[in-house]
């Protein structure tokens, strides 16, 4: 009986841990479901030690108590960090994960760590306290083996139940609370069967723009086709810029005064929506510069770089462009050497062009990267052809810990040492670098030759990310909760010779939709280009947004709201945009299925194009 009783010694401390993550991940904390949900995958790894350990058998709890603690303290990091339940498919991602290190280690609430204390004192135990001989000696007995059977027995059945009958949910974190994190885990890891592709044949435009609500008319509208014909063109994809930065103040000061300026005098879009990834910043540059989704595992620059993608470089090529995109980190990161390839740009501009100068996180800090960039532009301006250059701003990186002298906004003491003041402070540096790349192009006349289009890369405050503190100063700012709305939201401006409409424009658009509005006004035909994006001067009346990270599977924008899937459509959260003009469309399931069929669709038609030689 001494065995049977230290396999629910362990089992309950275990349980305890379930709580504790539960804490952590879940809206509604724990309940007494635990008991039901995470015990009986604990017995049954415990009941499978006490058939099969002979020796050492201390020593093996205390592994797998190692083991199963890891687990619950990646799915409460991640989650914090992505709004979603990790999976043993992020281990492709550990690479990218050490290279951010400071980021994950801003998420690490003390109180988590506690859950480790456990293995620490079993760990002294076993390898250095002798007072432990005894009951080293203990547990070396063999266990009561029918007790343990019957224990084994009711856990299979109860963890199959709870496998089987939820299986269904498409909120993966819904999924894992109706589970159990850890039968949510054993699901992900032995349920790998993939979605059958959709033949290339059935994949035309027609039925992406059906799918979308695009009426064909609409489709078919070519206003300000070609106007910005011969431009160069300059995509700014900016760090973590959220749009309910734009023209915010705090105590009579401008956070982003050059982007307010910009904004005022450029075509802005206010209800504009990241669409990433895993990939995050990789990942917005992969939809920008392809108009396709995101993969349903993974990031684009894992996933789809082995492929010839059709994309922005290849089209502006065709039209007699040079390419070139600028990023400060080495181009190992991310695997973007291979995603820059995939896409077709001509060169990239790495670490190995800007030095180590001034480095902020893993890179030159904006200051180096706009000043380099801006020289080679002028260069590049006095060639006989245009140039499409992607510059990649990294400063405002999550944390947003930057060096304190470029941390130069006063700010109240309640924004001292939180995430959000931080993350201001962080945005304020950038917007100050960014106006002086800006200045530099007008000086080089550069700008003058330019259409020049800025994004947010992605979401830089994540609800799951921010404690009381930091949601109390967004309420304050914003004027009400923050929520998924404010989250998603990014600014998207375009800023050209005065040809394009300046000014607030209030259509629904995300990244996806970038690559299609910046053709129509370069004149670039998409005849032949299978996208799933839309002319934003043009297809103004509605669009459908389907997301999949930081939002679970099954989500979406409309022109309405962000819709959180639940276990389906009919228990999802209904979250209504801001500040947006009344509209006829009323959400639907409809809206639902056809979002998840745009990204099947996306999938499907990328999965089949052509292998990279």
């Amino acid at each position: 009986m001494i065995c049977t009783r230290s396999l629910l010694f362990f089992s309950l401390i275990m349980l305890f841990k379930s709580y504790v993550a539960w804490f952590g991940v879940f809206d509604d904390g724990p309940s007494w479901a635990i008991m039901l949900k995470e015990l009986p995958f604990i017995l049954l790894i415990f009941c499978l030690i006490e058939w099969f350990a002979t020796k050492r058998k201390l020593m093996i709890y205390t592994i797998f108590n190692l083991l199963l603690t890891a687990i619950f303290f990646a799915v409460i990091i991640y989650y914090k960090y992505y709004g979603v339940i990790v999976t043993y498919k992020a281990l492709e991602q550990v690479n990218q994960v050490t290279a951010v290190s400071n980021s994950v280690f801003s998420l690490i609430d003390p109180q988590y760590l506690l859950i480790f204390t456990d293995v620490l004192v079993f760990g002294y135990l076993l390898f250095r306290n002798k007072s432990a001989r005894s009951w080293k000696q203990a547990i070396r007995r063999p266990a009561n083996k029918k007790i343990v059977a019957c224990l084994f027995s009711i856990s299979l059945l109860i963890t199959s139940l709870n496998i089987y009958t939820n299986r269904g949910s498409f909120n993966e974190v819904v999924k894992a609370e109706q589970m159990g994190i850890f039968n949510y885990e054993a699901y992900t890891l032995f349920n790998q069967k993939k979605a059958e592709l959709i033949p290339a044949e059935e994949i035309t435009q027609e039925r992406i723009n059906e799918l979308k609500g695009l009426s064909e008319n609409t489709a078919d509208a070519l206003q300000l086709n070609g106007a910005l014909k011969g431009k160069n063109l300059i995509i700014i994809q900016m760090e973590s810029l959220q749009n309910f930065l734009v023209h915010l103040k705090i105590d009579g000061q401008e956070i982003t005064p050059n982007l307010n300026k910009l904004v005022q005098d450029s075509t802005y879009f206010s209800h504009f929506y990241h669409q990433v990834g895993q990939g995050n910043t990789s990942d917005a540059e992969f939809v920008v510069n392809t108009s396709y989704y995101v993969p349903p595992e993974g990031a684009a620059v894992q996933t789809y770089v082995d492929k010839v993608l059709p994309s922005l470089p290849r089209l502006l090529k065709d039209e007699g462009y040079n390419t070139a995109t600028f990023h400060t980190n080495v181009v190992e990161f991310w695997n973007r050497g291979e995603l820059y390839s995939s896409l077709g740009f001509d060169h990239y501009y790495d670490k190995s062009f800007f030095g180590e100068e001034d480095t902020v996180f893993f890179g030159a800090s904006d200051h180096v990267l706009y000043q380099k960039t801006a020289e080679k532009l002028e260069e590049m301006d006095q060639e006989v052809n245009p140039f499409y250059a992607q510059v990649i701003s990294m400063s405002a990186h999550h944390p947003f810990t930057l060096p304190e002298e470029k941390m130069t906004l006063p700010l109240p003491e309640r924004y001292d040492d939180t995430f959000v003041g931080n993350y201001i402070r962080a945005q304020h540096y950038a917007d100050a670098e960014l106006g002086t790349f800006i200045a530099d192009l007008k000086n080089r006349g550069v700008w003058d030759n330019s259409v020049v289009v800025l994004y947010g890369d992605h979401v830089g405050l994540p609800t799951t990310s921010l404690d009381d503190e930091d949601l109390s100063l967004l309420n304050e700012i914003l004027g009400h909760p923050y929520d998924y709305s404010d989250m998603i939201n990014i600014p998207f401006v375009i800023a050209s010779s005065g040809v394009t409409p300046e000014g607030e424009q209030k259509q629904i658009g995300g990244q996806v939709d970038i690559l299609p509005t910046v053709a129509n006004l370069l004149g670039i035909s998409l005849e032949d280009h299978i996208h799933f994006g839309q002319d934003l001067l043009n297809q103004k009346d509605y669009n459908l947004l389907p997301e999949r990270y930081y939002l679970p599977t099954g989500s979406f924008v409309n022109s309405n709201e962000v819709f959180i899937s639940g276990s389906g459509f009919d228990d999802g959260e209904h979250h209504l945009l801001k500040n947006m003009q009344e509209t006829d469309h009323i959400t639907t399931e409809n809206d639902f299925y056809h979002a998840l069929s745009l990204l099947d669709l996306s999938h499907s038609y990328i999965s089949q194009l052509p292998i990279k030689q």
